[in-house]
């Protein structure tokens, strides 16, 4: 791929509450949260805690239709690991080239997500099983 991902830039966790979750993630192993923001479009919450090269990503779904519901919904109700972000240096010609090679794609436009990044999601279908998120940032 000649728009390659460079890093991972989060890994997506979907929580029942953000402030249930942030005790654990904050008070318990230290790492700090640097905000929470509300996408609106995307009917979640999120947190991100940085890492030393990548950060986690705190989801919290803010109605009982949004895809992290739904996820939680497969899953019992319960929260876990709900996708892994790439960094792309131009996720609109990654998703071009992955649409000539045929992968299944969620977002054929990239969108914004979660502090300013530019996203899209490959289908699980074509990672063997794995939500996977292009960023932009």
């Amino acid at each position: 791929m000649n728009n390659a991902p460079s890093i991972i830039d989060h890994i997506g966790i979907a929580v029942k509450n953000i402030d249930e979750a942030l005790k654990f993630w904050q008070d318990t192993l230290g790492v700090k949260c640097t905000g929470v923001e509300e996408v609106a479009d995307q009917k979640v919450k999120t947190a991100f805690l940085p890492l030393k090269d990548s950060e986690l990503e705190l989801l919290e779904p803010t109605s009982s239709d949004s895809p992290v519901a739904k996820f939680m919904e497969k899953n019992n109700g319960r929260g876990g690991m709900h996708h892994v972000a790439l960094r792309v240096e131009n996720v609109e010609a990654a998703l071009e080239e992955l649409k000539a090679k045929g992968v299944r794609l969620i977002d054929e436009k990239p969108r914004r997500g979660a502090g300013g990044a530019m996203i899209a999601f490959i289908h699980p279908a074509a990672t063997g099983g794995i939500l996977l998120e292009l960023s932009q940032r």
